[in-house]
């Protein structure tokens, strides 16, 4: 199961009630974490919560011992250890589960799909669950066509209030004026700077703008307790600024910071910048976001719509919106294999789905019915105009909805939503509605084509009712023909009708009800 929350959303809290929930079934649980931080961070709130029940939990990273480790190993493979939560080392051979009943996966787009993969080899019977804020293409894709389940958690904590987040050329008149104000009201800054070469320099550059602030440097290649020490200073609250590298993106709870900085915040990925974001802003204060470019740079195509659609999407919830917008952009990738990105629009992405949803309901024993396609072919003008919808992104995405109708009520939420945005409906836009709507209604009916042969309109039904036919030429009185060759057809006269194409929907609209009721009152005999 997918677990898509935004950051700050309690999922952490949802994995340490699965993880009780399977060690009160006997089973052991692991938990994968792409960070030595978050792995010492889970191991503290999981031990905290679970410190009066009978449960034992333990962690791997590289701020262990090889002697700790070793211990560790025997004891897990004897099912001494209930709960293990680590890094990558997990992964490794030699760490042998006695039962594992549970994998969580904490900030799974931070790992490799090989990595995942080899923890399922571990135990193929295993319960998996995946938490994240912003999931890769591949796993949403997963989750919203069904290979997956999923469940979203839309409700933030009720004292939370949104980041306030700004994109600008790097200030240090600005930026200075955003640290002493956090300084000054008691709280914490953490300043993201991505480079460990020159990130000492950039702390010298802080420490000018807040000469009295305590500040710490933090990054990946540091020794390991330097490392345990200075975050367990900013837990406690003896660090005022960190200066780090993106070691602070994954899950790292300190509810005191809350205003941010990233220096070249145009280098980085649109879902890397939401989680960044979201170690500020964990409490009932206002939080401040600031992600800053080099001044004068000209932004790519790429990176400006980054921080645009990083700083539109600011309210509760929106790691989902961004995951979305990311699988648009990159693909789907490919679902069994390692690629994590991909091009859908080679086939189409509702093609795509098709073929996709065909073989999810084949390998799930159930029947594929393949819907009946039918062809419009009908002398009228159907199209939206360019005046009408200028954006060529916005009508391609109308034409999407348009051709998505399924019946009346489906017609009228899109015929409001064009009215509402763009006005009176002109002639073709009216038309492509109708069609729409006529098409959908033909394939619900089995017929296979609509022709509009001067007054007459032709349907083709891929096996001949006669009965519901039948009903319906007595209720047309003579507009009816219906012609039972070896390429049978029923003809319909619309010759002194207002609306032709209106006309053709209504007859089918009565067809299906007399072919229902007929289903209802007769029961097949099989």
């Amino acid at each position: 199961r997918l677990i898509c929350g935004d950051v700050g959303f309690g999922k952490t809290e949802i994995a340490i009630r699965a993880a009780f929930k399977a060690v009160s079934d006997s089973k052991q649980v692991a938990v994968l974490v792409p960070t030595t931080i978050l792995a010492l961070q889970h191991f503290n709130t999981f031990r905290q919560r679970l410190q009066n029940l009978p449960c034992n939990v333990d962690y791997v990273s590289r701020l262990r011992t090889a002697k700790e480790i070793t211990e560790i190993k025997k004891r897990l493979k004897e099912g001494q250890i209930d709960i293990l939560i680590g890094t990558h080392k997990i992964l490794g051979k030699e760490f042998e589960f006695k039962d594992l009943g549970l994998l969580v996966i904490d900030e799974e787009q931070k790992f490799g799909v090989a990595a995942k993969e080899r923890l399922r080899e571990i135990k193929t019977a295993v319960d998996t669950l995946t938490l994240t804020a912003t999931p890769i293409p591949r796993t949403l894709n997963m989750a919203m066509s069904g290979i997956r389940d999923m469940s979203i958690l839309e409700e933030a904590p009720g004292d939370r209030l949104p980041v306030q987040t700004f994109v600008l050329e790097y200030d240090q008149v600005i930026i200075g004026e955003a640290i002493r104000r956090e300084l000054r009201r008691g709280g914490q800054v953490f300043y993201m700077y991505n480079r460990v070469e020159t990130i000492d320099r950039v702390a010298e550059k802080v420490s000018e703008m807040a000469p009295d602030a305590r500040i710490a440097v933090a990054h990946g290649q540091m020794d390991k307790d330097a490392l345990a020490d200075i975050w367990q200073n900013m837990v406690t609250g003896d660090i005022d600024i960190l200066v780090s590298t993106t070691i602070i993106e994954t899950g790292i709870d300190i509810p005191n910071a809350n205003t941010l900085i990233i220096e070249n915040a145009d280098k980085m990925g649109l879902s890397q910048l939401h989680q960044i974001r979201g170690r500020i802003g964990r409490s009932a204060r206002r939080a401040y976001a600031y992600f800053t470019y080099p001044q004068g740079k000209v932004l790519t195509e790429i990176s400006a719509k980054r921080l645009t659609a990083i700083r539109d999407y600011t309210e509760f919830g929106s790691g989902f919106k961004i995951a979305l917008r990311d699988l648009e952009i990159r693909g789907a990738g490919n679902l069994l294999g390692a690629e994590q990105h991909g091009h859908i629009e080679s086939v189409g992405y509702d093609l795509y789905m098709k073929i996709l949803n065909r073989a999810i309901l084949e390998e799930k024993g159930e029947v594929f019915v393949p819907k009946t396609e039918c062809t419009i072919d009908f002398a009228e003008n159907a199209y939206i105009p360019e005046d009408f919808i200028p954006s060529e992104a916005q009508r391609i995405d109308v034409y999407r909805k348009i051709a998505s109708i399924e019946n009346e009520d489906d017609l009228r939420d899109v015929t409001d939503e064009l009215l509402d945005r763009y006005g009176d409906l002109p002639k073709p836009v009216a038309n492509l509605l109708d069609v729409s709507l006529l098409r959908a209604l033909g394939c619900d009916a089995d017929v296979e084509k609509i022709v509009r042969h001067g007054t007459n309109v032709l349907y083709y039904p891929k096996q001949l009712d006669a009965y519901a036919w039948t009903q319906i030429a007595g209720e047309y009185r003579g507009r009816i023909l219906i012609s039972p060759s070896s390429k049978p057809y029923v003809a319909f006269r619309t010759s002194g009708l207002p609306n032709a194409l209106r006309a053709a929907q209504g007859l089918l609209i009565k067809y299906i009800q007399i072919r229902n009721a007929k289903t209802v009152e007769q029961p097949d005999e099989k």
